[in-house]
Order: structure tokens, then sequence, then C-alpha cells
């Protein structure tokens, strides 16, 4: 049997409902208003968390390093590991909406009872610099048995004992793993020097007046990460491998004495590679004898080893020195030029010719002027 519901009670039951829908929209408002207060009364608790001091009452200072192309994350990264600030996070976010960076690299002492605005302002005007205890310079050019002198006279170690670590295959590993970028060449046989061409040439400071070895090693290395990670994109797109381009930068930075001159001499290099001819650079000889300062003669062009660009096609075996930027960036934009040969002057004139005939007669007009000067030189 069909029962009909009356008018009255589907009235009051639509009202009902109507009150129930009512009740869960302001229900979800009231829910919404209170998260949207809870979330800026949060927001504003983290600001200031992070903008205040950690200790406006601490005042013992903290030495932090600032080591040269630092990132504003791995600023702030070190920052928090030694509890100057909260959040290394906030601090990457906040100086990039601030625009804040031209970070001075170096050693400072700062403490915990300055707020993160002062710490910017610390990093950037290099007010809070720490004397360095010790200073350590690394010229464009150098070799690894010029660099380990170098370190020697600074620090006491021995040289051999410098070479040693820089071979160490554990050491070397443990670098890689730290710094990805180097690359599995360094362990090939037939290398003198593992490291060549990765110990980066800069001004390196230190706290102590006796560092770790392997801390003077790894900084050096460090800056060669970070100068190579941003050439990164060019060196995947040039048709070389990184160790290929550190290399040949190497050479570049030997056979040039002048800035104009490093990518025109690149140049020449990616001619005489594209037409299969040996690199001819004497650089390559001085380094496969060991022999860094005697003028190179004609029998020394008969050296047999890898490095020898006189004996073997293409780019040599490794690195022969430590390039700087100016080098690499000149091996990842070559000028484009027709010469295949150059001559160059003791008082650092480079001259481009296109046939040996040409290079043969610039030789001839000016090979007695480096020995005269190999002569002035040994006096």
């Amino acid at each position: 049997m069909l029962h009909l519901q009356s008018s009255g009670n589907y009235i009051n039951e639509n009202k009902s409902k109507k009150r129930r829908t009512k009740t869960i929209v302001l229900s979800i408002m009231f829910l919404i208003v209170a998260l949207i207060i809870a979330a800026t009364i949060g927001a504003y608790y983290y600001y200031n968390k992070n903008i205040g001091s950690i200790d406006s009452n601490d005042h013992k200072k903290i030495t932090v390093e600032i080591p040269i192309g630092s990132s504003s994350s791995k600023i702030g990264n070190e920052l928090e590991d030694k509890g100057l600030i909260n959040s290394g996070d906030f601090f990457r976010l906040y100086t990039r909406v601030k625009g804040e960076g031209n970070f001075q690299a170096g050693i400072y002492e700062l403490t915990p009872s300055m707020n993160l605005n002062e710490i910017i302002a610390a990093l950037k005007d290099g007010k809070m610099f720490k004397k360095p205890e010790l200073t350590l310079t690394i010229p464009e050019g150098y070799n690894v048995p010029q660099i380990a002198k170098l370190i020697s006279q600074k620090t006491g170690y021995s040289e051999a004992d410098i070479i040693k670590k820089m071979a160490d295959k554990a050491y070397l590993k443990q670098l890689q793993d730290k710094y990805p970028i180097l690359p599995d060449d360094i362990m090939k046989a037939g290398l003198y020097y593992p490291l060549e061409g990765f110990l980066f040439p800069a001004t390196y400071d230190f706290d102590v007046k006796k560092p770790e070895l392997t801390d003077v090693i790894g900084k050096m290395v460090e800056q060669s990460s970070v100068v190579l990670t941003k050439h990164e994109n060019d060196i995947k797109n040039s048709g070389y491998s990184l160790f290929q381009i550190i290399t040949l930068s190497s050479l570049i930075e030997e056979e040039s004495q002048r800035e104009e001159d490093r990518k025109k001499i690149a140049g020449v290099f990616y001619n005489r590679l594209s037409k299969d001819m040996k690199l001819d650079s004497d650089p390559t000889v001085k380094y496969a004898r060991k022999n860094f300062d005697v003028q190179v003669l004609y029998e020394h062009l008969k050296y047999d080893s890898k490095y020898n660009t006189y004996l073997y096609k293409g780019i040599p075996i490794g690195p022969i020195t430590s390039p700087g930027e100016r080098a690499i960036e000149a091996a990842l934009q070559p000028v484009k030029m027709e010469e295949l040969f150059f001559y160059a002057r003791p008082n650092g004139e480079v001259i481009y010719t296109k046939t040996l005939s040409e290079h043969n007669a610039v030789y001839k007009k000016y090979r007695d002027e480096w020995k005269v000067w190999q002569e002035k030189d040994d006096n």
C-alpha cells in the first residue's frame, strides 16, 4: 500500500537539511580562518626565530671560514653547523628574496649574539675578518712539484710527504667521493701526478699556522670543483672530456703570457687536432723531462713520454700545470682562425702563421732571442 508524506513534514525536513548545511559551511569557514591565523602566527614566529640572534647574551667568538665561490646554501649550512643561525635553509631563502649576495671569502669571527642581518652585513663588508694565521697563494701555471715546494716552505711539511699524499689512492678516492666532478682519469697509469691540473691557483687562508695537509690539498681541489661546476655545461658540449679540457687548458696556460693570446692559442691547438697534427708544444717536453726551466733543445724533442706532444698526436696523457679560469675559458671558447702555428717570443709577443715555411722563417728570425734570455736568466 502506498503512503504519502505530508507537506508539513517535508518542509520541516528541508529546513533541517539547510541548517545542517549552513552549520557545515560555517564550520569549514571557521576552520579555514583558524588555519590561516595559525599559519600566520607560525610564520611570524618562524621568521622572528630565524631573523633574531641565537643568544643575545652570548658574545663568544666563533671562527667561520667562507671559501671562494661559496653559494648562499653552503654558507647557510656552515653558519647553522657553527651554531650561529637556526636554519641554513632560511638563510638561503632570505638572502635570495632580499637580493643579498657578494659575500666576501675569508675567515670570520662571529658571535651567537648577532642577528641574521648583522651576520649578512659582516659577510658582505668584511669587517669581522679574522687575520689568517697562514696565507697560501698558488700562482697560475704552477705544477705539482712547484706547489709542493711552496706548501713545504709555508708549513714545514716535506715536499716528498706532500707529493706522496697527493698520490695516495685512498685519499684520492675520498676526494672523489666529496667532489664528484673529479674524473676517474686522475687514477690512470702513466700520470706523473694524479692531482695535476686540479689544484686550483688562488689565495687560501687558514686559521692555524700548520693546517692538516688534507685541509690544504682539499681546499685547492674544492676550489677546482667550484670553478669547473660553473663551466660544466660548456665542457659537456665541447666534444671533449673534462680531463681533456683541463689538460688542454694547462697547455694554454703555459704557452700564453698575455691575456689576448689565450683564445688564439686555443684556436691553433684545435685546428691542429682537427687535422690530426701533433700539437708540438714545448712546455709538454719540459714537463715530460721534469725539467721545467731549461730551454727546449732539438734532442729533447725525442724524449719518449706520453706527455711529449712532439712525439705523440692528440691531447697529452694529462695536465702539465694548474690552469687558471681564464685558460679554461679559452679552451672552451677558442678563437676561430686558420693559423696552424704560433711562435712565442721572450717579450711575450706571439706570432701566428698558416704554413710551416712561414713558421720556420719566424723561428729563424727570433730563435737567438731565447739564447740571450736563457743566459740572462742563468746569471
